[in-house]
């Protein structure tokens, strides 16, 4: 097994890891009756914030416009739980929100309207009205959104997004069609993107220009690029092509009619290590190179990430139920799969997962490596966390540890054979050693599934 699941630094998340893990052996977080249950690195969470914040305001401050507003508002559906969304607010972050559902579960966190973004290609009439009466931001998908947001905005007596207290600062989502990273699920600057108005179609620069001298009260361009695989070239590359536009309308407006420039999210993670690759601050150096005028404090700053803030804090820890040997290729049956780990099964080459092996006490697993699938429960052939995987051989009591599952994985449940939501623990760990966890999500209870399928009418079809 590779050493760097077992290397660590003091106080270093490897070192957390182990502590927690060992820590919810001993608290009986796991066991028996709780084969399943996903940990929460409170202080990795904090650290990636603080990384985030401090990369932005350092350069506004190298750039000679320190105080530059910036909304630093992270993506919801990456990490959909409230005391998440709450922990992010206290460290000074706001909300990007893409659903009724997500903009309830921001406004549940205390998240303020005026520092969370609603974006969306499909939003009603109704969730318009909404971020509109809220003062909420709002980025236009669409021509037809916009026509949409034109009669919304009479009605409300031309106030939103010009300036009235209270009032939704109003922008467009931009596709500028640079073009796709590795994943092309995850790239969403492509010729055929659905989202945003593509830049490059024919007449459409010309429309956006106009659009926004026909609208006064449109005061920010939105753009995102992709995230996982799309590289950080690529993504500045976009927020280029956004800048020059916001550039040529105000240009075209003789004023500074675009104040904000939302350039969304999209670091990628690395899944290969605890090292955190790229970093946030390599990301704004990309921008530095490749958007200069972007720091210059011409324009606020809205950011929208996700999975970079919170993926590499989140531990899926499973018991091995059974093991065994077919074909001649030995697997464990463990009680995380597709239900926790969604992605990883059902697209494994674009979402390769780390297994890390623990014996039953908690403690590092050793020994010879050896070939082994790591599979869920689920029933079906491809519910498979690692395949052919080289660990330690596992058997039944142990426990594998699933790492950089902090986002777009357990915290948003996969309900496949009707399997229940772990439970979901924040922790700490004290300059001693001690680790203290907060509950953050309890575990669904089998006896309330039913309710969920409809168990009050059970006659409802008959």
């Amino acid at each position: 097994m590779a050493d760097e699941t077992r290397a660590h630094t003091a106080g270093g998340p490897a070192l957390r890891r182990d502590l927690a893990v060992r820590a919810a052996v001993r608290q009986g977080l796991i066991d028996e009756g709780s084969p399943l249950v996903c940990l929460l690195d409170v202080a990795g969470i904090r650290t990636s914030a603080a990384a985030l914040t401090s990369a932005f305001a350092e350069a506004f401050a190298a750039a000679g416009a320190p105080g530059t507003p910036v909304l630093h508002a992270f993506a919801v559906k990456a990490a959909p739980l409230v005391p998440v969304l709450r922990l992010l607010a206290d460290a000074g972050l706001g909300c990007e929100v893409a659903s009724p559902g997500e903009l309830a579960l921001a406004r549940a966190a205390g998240v303020p309207p005026e520092r969370t973004v609603l974006d969306s290609p499909a939003k009603t009439a109704a969730e318009l009205r909404e971020a509109l009466a809220l003062g909420i931001a709002v980025n236009a998908d669409n021509r037809q959104e916009l026509e949409r947001l034109d009669g919304l905005v009479a009605g409300a007596g031309g106030a939103a997004g010009a300036g009235a207290a209270g009032a939704s600062p109003i922008g467009v989502r931009i596709n500028t069609q640079t073009g796709a990273g590795s994943i092309g699920a995850l790239s969403t600057a492509t010729a055929t993107s659905k989202f945003g108005v593509g830049l490059r179609d024919p007449g459409a620069r010309e429309w956006l220009v106009r659009a926004y001298l026909e609208r006064p009260w449109l005061t920010r361009l939105h753009t995102h690029s992709g995230s996982q695989g799309v590289p950080l070239p690529l993504i500045a590359e976009g927020v280029r092509e956004l800048y020059a536009l916001a550039e040529e309308i105000n240009a075209a407006a003789g004023r500074r009619q675009v104040d904000t420039l939302d350039i969304g999210g999209g670091l990628p993670v690395n899944f290969a290590s605890d090292a955190v690759a790229p970093t946030f601050a390599e990301y704004v150096a990309a921008l530095r190179e490749a958007v200069p005028g972007l720091f210059s404090g011409a324009y606020g700053l809205v950011t929208e990430f996700g999975r970079s803030l919170t993926a590499k804090h989140g531990l899926v820890l499973s018991r091995v139920e059974y093991t065994k040997t077919t074909g001649g290729r030995a697997i464990a049956l463990t009680h995380a799969g597709v239900q926790v780990a969604t992605r990883t099964v059902y697209a494994p080459a674009a979402w390769p997962l780390r297994i890390v092996p623990y014996d039953a006490g908690g403690a590092p697993l050793t020994g010879p490596d050896v070939v082994q699938d790591v599979a869920g429960p689920a029933c079906f052939a491809g519910d498979l966390l690692a395949a052919g995987r080289e660990l330690p051989l596992l058997s039944p009591g142990d426990l594998i540890a699933v790492p950089d599952t902090g986002a777009y994985a357990f915290t948003a449940h996969y309900g496949y054979n009707s399997l229940p939501r772990p439970a979901v623990h924040g922790f700490t760990v004290s300059p001693a050693g001690g680790v203290r966890f907060a509950l953050a999500r309890a575990a669904q209870s089998p006896s309330t599934i039913p309710a969920e399928a409809g168990g009050a009418a059970p006659d409802a079809l008959l």
